[in-house]
Order: structure tokens, then sequence, then C-alpha cells
């Protein structure tokens, strides 16, 4: 992590949580009539549709790669190629966001692949000039490339 106090970053997304002197985390919902996660917001179980069965969690840091895309395309001002994945984390949920440590290659990005999650501050500001505290995923570090 950057020497930056990640705390004190805004969340780019709801799900990202910076409670005062603790580390960041990402938070679920888990269903009470099937035991699912999910990420996002919801007013009932998108597995069951159980209504008022949603409780939120504190999601793994770890996970495996559930899908990916070399992106060669996107956004002006965003460097390509990179690995957009899909995470299935342990524990319950799958979490969209950029694999990093990895070349954008496809013979480089392996499905199941153990990862993890990291924090950081991101590279753009809101207008007031305040950072934000983003994720991304990481290859596990007995999965490091060579």
């Amino acid at each position: 992590m950057s020497t930056v106090d990640l705390a004190l970053l805004l969340p780019a997304i709801p799900a990202l949580k910076t409670p005062p002197g603790e580390e960041p985390f990402l938070q679920g919902l888990k269903c009470r009539a099937c035991g699912e996660v999910h990420v996002g917001a919801f007013l009932a179980c998108p597995a069951c549709a159980s209504r008022d069965s949603l409780d939120a969690v504190r999601l793994e840091k770890a996970g495996r790669l559930y899908s990916f895309s070399i992106v060669h395309r996107s956004y002006p001002g965003v460097a390509v190629p990179f690995v957009s994945a899909v995470v299935a984390l342990d524990g319950g949920g799958h979490l969209k966001g950029n694999l990093v440590g990895v070349a954008p290659n496809p013979e480089r990005v392996r499905v199941g692949a153990r990862v993890q999650v990291q924090f950081r501050e991101a590279d753009r500001r809101d207008p007031q000039g305040r950072g934000y505290l983003t994720y991304e995923f990481a290859p596990a570090p007995q999965e490091n490339p060579s």
C-alpha cells in the first residue's frame, strides 16, 4: 500500500468500506434463506428472491479467477492493454476488477488462478481534488508469474 492513509480517500464504489482506524474492506450481502453472497444493493436475494433476508458481510480478500478479458480499447486516458477480471471470492460473491501483476496476454492468465484483493489510491480525483480509494486483483503470492 502507498504512504497515503487509505481511510481518508473516498470509496470508488459503495461496497468499498473505509472504517476509521481499520484496513479498508469490501462488503457484500449474504442471504439468510439460501446462503448466497452478492455484491450490490438489492431489496431481495437475486438467487432465491427472498425478501428482507440480506445481511451485510465482510467479503474475503482472496479468491479464484473466474473469467477475464484482455482489453485493447478503452476510454481516453486509460492505458491499454489490461486484464479485466471477474473473481469468485472465497466465502462467496463475484467481483469485477482489473488484474494487475500479470502480462495482458491470454497465455499468461489462467482461469482458476488464486488472486487477492489489494487496495490503492485511484489515478483520478474528484472536482474538489480529493482522492478515491479503489481495489484491484493481483496474483496470490504463491502464483506470482516468473
